[in-house]
């Protein structure tokens, strides 16, 4: 793990989507979010969106609604993933695409070296790993792959948007209790119970989507310098609430949890609601399943938000915005002066902001072009037609 970071803990989060089941449990684990006994059909979207309800009792933004996901543990980085992973060695980065991005330009937490400290596990292996876990310990999706695929895995490392973890894998509901107590109890857990059951974390089936980091002063002292994957899966799999830190589980689409955060009825915080919005982009499982495995091989920016407040309104500057300070490091939550640029200006080619009027009222601002092939969110589609989105 690495250990020189000061202000932020290293974590991984992925963006869970899965096609909706053909069938008359079909609705089941799409419990409306307002508590209504109905949900809407009329959706665009043939897949849905994994999202969990933190705790009231988390100490890190709670009864928010968030991707699965937490922070690195010293077991994802353990030297028996070595043996997990043995067929694997001879294949750079166990057999995961190299990126195009430049190694200079890559965000800390995918180029630093994780050798250097310690570990022989790269970075970007021990990132999927924990996003498996953690994915694992909140909602009971297990998403591993069995040993007897190595073969097909090692001569094809192809598109993997037919994961089978819960066909070939699926738990009876005893083991899977049992399991999961044993990983929340101690993630090294994790090492054994894939050592046991002969299976291997589908770290091939996640795709770098995005880095973000959350800013200062906005949700408590604790920090998150935080790995953004996407994966699909054909169908959705069996869903559960871990009973301690996850209240709830949610399986919508794009769009329904957006209406759902403008009506009140949920919170996301920004980076869900910028990602979910982007995503709308695709009413299809099928596109945006090859538009992420596509684009995973570009690379992405670190994105740390700089909260400014300026007439009792909040705005979340993104990289490439013309006020994003060049050291955002330093950079709190704060008033910017009265003569500040904040005001009206004829200069608006460079805007990559969220306007924050209340906790659920968020408009996008955007004109920079997006780097390495990524996209603009598509808030026209979930917003009203009087929005002031300037996208």
């Amino acid at each position: 793990m690495n250990t020189s970071l000061k202000q932020w803990k290293e974590a991984a989060t992925l963006i869970l989507t899965a096609g909706r089941r053909l069938g008359s449990d079909t609705l089941s684990p799409r419990t409306p979010l307002d508590g209504s006994g109905s949900t809407s059909r009329c959706s665009r979207f043939d897949y849905d969106v994994l999202l969990l309800k933190r705790s009231a009792q988390s100490t890190f933004m709670p009864n928010a609604y968030v991707f699965p996901g937490g922070k690195l543990d010293s077991s994802d980085f353990s030297s028996d993933w070595l043996d997990v992973f043995k067929s694997f060695l001879n294949s750079p980065g166990f057999g995961l695409r190299s990126v195009k991005q430049p190694a200079e330009s890559r965000p800390p937490i995918f180029a630093t070296n994780r050798l250097k400290l310690g570990s022989p596990i790269p970075g970007e292996v021990a990132l999927r790993i924990c996003a498996v876990r953690e994915t694992f310990e909140e909602s009971g999706v297990l998403l591993v792959v069995p040993k007897t695929e190595e073969k097909r895995l090692i001569e094809s490392f192809q598109d993997t948007f037919c994961s089978q973890h819960h066909r070939a894998h699926e738990l009876d509901g005893d083991e899977l209790s049992k399991w999961r107590a044993l990983v929340n109890r101690n993630p090294s857990n994790f090492i054994r119970m894939c050592q046991e059951l002969e299976v291997l974390p589908n770290i091939w089936a996640l795709h770098e989507w995005a880095n973000w980091l959350t800013p200062s002063n906005r949700y408590g002292k604790r920090r998150f310098d935080t790995a953004f994957f996407m994966c699909c899966l054909q169908e959705i799999p069996r869903t559960l609430e871990d009973e301690r830190e996850i209240e709830r589980f949610q399986w919508s689409s794009p769009s329904e949890i957006l209406r759902s955060y403008q009506a009140r009825q949920l919170w996301i915080a920004p980076p869900q609601f910028y990602e979910l919005s982007r995503i709308c982009r695709f009413p299809l499982l099928k596109e945006l399943h090859s538009f992420a495995y596509q684009r995973a091989t570009e690379g992405c920016d670190q994105w740390m938000p700089v909260v400014v407040l300026q007439d009792q309104q909040h705005i979340s500057l993104l990289p490439g915005d013309k006020l994003y300070p060049v050291d955002s490091s330093k950079q709190a939550v704060g008033d910017f002066p009265k003569d500040s640029q904040m005001d009206d200006s004829p200069d608006d080619s460079k805007l990559h902001r969220i306007l924050i009027s209340d906790p659920y009222t968020a408009t996008l601002q955007i004109t920079v072009k997006p780097k390495y092939n990524h996209l603009h969110p598509a808030v026209e589609q979930t917003f009203p037609q009087n929005s002031k989105s300037q996208l």
